[in-house]
């Protein structure tokens, strides 16, 4: 249970946070390149779809919509994940659920409740462009109907949701996600393509998107982008990669199907009642 400080002696703020906590930080290099590729994901992964679905209806409002799921990232899941980093220290090396560390309380359930909220939405979210893949695939894309159009996307969600129910081990998981998937679908090819797309003269003099006011040369450019292409190429999904599948590995024996809850501390049992001298009859 949490240590709880009232008062610090230096501020009016109160404290709580757990005895003797520890912020070493990662100490090995698969811990090192795995905060990488979460670090990616997050600022990668975060209102994706929303990105998207703006730059195919509205391209220009593209740029202003990742800058808003930036400070999105800044404002809510950064201070988030310092505060409970905080209060737990090194703790969450090996604790990819954070709820888990959390002591049972009204604050921790409203936390609960507000996550499955934004993973309700964020699914919603996401699984649109299977959700048209399913209904193509059926012939029910171009029916009018929203009702019939929710009846035939039901097998996709119940599917999703019982694989999810099944391997709820979703810390290693987002790791894995981060490094092979979303290091090549939002840093590596949209820079590689911005690259290829504007390589000639031609191109770059009929460019509908100026170059930014801090990046004057089109070699600039390049260059940046030339840099988030071997940066995350090396750091995020090659050693990102291999510290994903290393902490897969040895964090296996933690995993359980349909798993009440993952890496929730077990209950200790009992300790058996003292057994006193049997009763004398009389």
């Amino acid at each position: 249970m949490p240590e709880e400080v009232p008062f610090d002696d230096n501020s009016d703020v109160p404290r709580n946070r757990v005895e003797g906590v520890m912020h070493t930080g990662p100490t090995q290099l698969v811990l090192c390149f795995t905060g990488a590729t979460n670090i990616l994901y997050t600022f990668g992964g975060h209102a994706v779809t929303v990105e998207i679905m703006h730059a195919m209806w509205r391209p220009r409002k593209f740029k202003y919509i990742y800058f808003l799921a930036t400070v999105y990232t800044f404002t809510l899941t950064l201070p988030s994940a310092a505060a409970v980093y905080w209060a737990f220290g090194d703790q969450l090396l090996t604790h990819s659920n954070a709820f888990s560390l959390l002591p049972k309380s009204g604050w921790r359930d409203a936390a609960v409740i507000l996550m499955l909220i934004h993973q309700f939405i964020t699914f919603g979210f996401a699984c649109t462009p299977l959700y048209f893949v399913w209904e193509k695939l059926i012939g029910m894309h171009d029916t009018e109907s929203i009702c019939m159009r929710a009846l035939a996307r039901l097998p996709v969600v119940i599917l999703i949701w019982f694989l999810a129910i099944i391997f709820p081990f979703f810390g290693p998981i987002n790791s894995a996600v981060g490094a092979l998937l979303v290091s090549f679908t939002v840093y590596i090819i949209p820079a590689m393509a911005h690259m290829l797309t504007y390589r000639t003269p031609s191109a770059r003099q009929n460019a509908v998107e100026k170059l930014p006011f801090f990046l004057h040369s089109w070699t600039a450019i390049d260059v940046v982008n030339a840099f988030v292409v071997g940066w995350v190429m090396v750091v995020g999904f090659g050693l990102g990669g291999w510290a994903s599948a290393t902490k897969f590995v040895k964090q296996i024996d933690t995993f359980g199907l349909f798993a009440k809850c993952y890496q929730c501390p077990k209950p200790h049992p009992h300790p058996p009642a003292a057994s006193g001298p049997p009763p004398q009859l009389h």
